[in-house]
C-alpha cells in the first residue's frame, strides 16, 4: 500500500500571507531578530517540527531524486520513502514545492500519472510546481494541473494575473525570489520588495494561502530581504 500523509494540517486564516527562506542559517546581520535561546533546526524533520512555533510552518520541496533524476517517472517508492519521512513534521506540514529541471518537456502521460500519485498521498496539503520548460506553460498543462489541484509557482519577476496560470489552481499562490539581477545572490532593493509586498496583499484578499520564499541565500541577503517584506506586510495584519 503506498504510504499516505494523515489528515493533520490546520491551514492557516483565509488569506494568510507567509514569509520564508530556503534554508535556516543565520548570518550575523539579522541574529538580533530572533530568539537567542536554542539550537538551529536539526537535520530530521522531526526535530524541525519540535523547534519550531505552534504558528510556523514548513514549505518543503520534493527531493531531485524523484524530479531531477527520475524526471517523474516510476517514483511511486521515491514518494512513499520521502514522504513517510516528511509527514513527521504533522502539523507544521504547510505546503508542496515540486520543482522540475529546465530540461524537462511536458509530458501529458507521466505529469497525469505523477501528480495523480503525488495527490493521492498529500491529500489536503497544497502543491505548488515550478517548471522551467516553456512547454509547460501551456492551456493543456494549465488544465492538467487543475484538474490536480497544482498552481503555478511566480518566480520573479512575479508576473502579472495572466489567463494561462488562472487556468491551474487558484487556491495556492506560491512566490519563489531567486534575487535580481544575479540568481541566489543579489539583495532585492526596497522599491522592489515594496512593490511585492503590496503584489502578496492584494492576492491574499482573492486567494486562501500566500507563500513568498527568498531562495538568494548564496550571499545571506534572503533573511535580510524576508524580514523587510515582513515589516511592510505587518501593516496590513496579513502575515503568518
Amino acid at each position: 500500500m503506498p504510504y499516505r500523509l494523515p489528515h493533520l494540517h490546520k491551514p492557516g486564516p483565509h488569506g494568510a500571507i507567509r514569509i520564508g527562506c530556503a534554508g535556516w542559517g543565520l548570518s550575523s546581520t539579522v541574529t538580533s531578530s530572533f530568539p537567542g535561546e536554542g539550537s538551529h533546526l536539526e537535520q530530521t524533520y522531526a526535530h524541525w517540527a519540535e523547534s519550531v512555533p505552534d504558528s510556523f510552518r514548513f514549505s518543503v520541496k520534493l527531493p531531485k531524486s524523484i524530479t531531477h533524476d527520475a524526471r517523474l517517472a516510476d517514483t511511486n517508492a521515491l514518494l512513499d520513502e520521502f514522504l513517510h519521512a516528511a509527514g513527521q513534521l504533522g502539523d507544521k506540514l504547510g505546503c508542496w514545492l515540486a520543482q522540475l529541471p529546465p530540461s524537462l518537456p511536458f509530458d501529458h502521460d507521466l505529469a497525469d500519472a505523477f501528480f495523480k500519485a503525488l495527490r493521492a498521498r498529500t491529500l489536503l496539503r497544497s502543491p505548488a510546481k515550478r517548471a522551467r520548460h516553456a512547454s509547460w506553460f501551456g492551456t493543456h498543462t494549465a488544465a492538467l494541473l487543475k484538474m490536480h489541484r497544482i498552481s503555478y509557482v511566480d518566480a520573479d519577476p512575479i508576473p502579472d494575473d495572466c489567463e494561462i496560470r488562472h487556468r491551474a489552481d487558484t487556491s495556492l499562490v506560491y512566490v519563489r525570489l531567486h534575487g535580481s539581477p544575479e540568481l541566489y545572490k543579489s539583495s532585492y532593493d526596497y522599491t522592489y520588495l515594496d512593490n511585492v509586498a503590496r503584489t502578496l496583499h492584494a492576492r491574499a484578499k482573492k486567494t486562501p494561502e500566500v507563500w513568498c520564499i527568498f531562495d538568494n541565500t548564496a550571499e545571506s541577503y534572503a533573511q535580510p530581504n524576508a524580514l523587510h517584506l515582513l515589516e511592510r506586510l505587518r501593516v496590513h495584519h496579513h502575515v503568518g
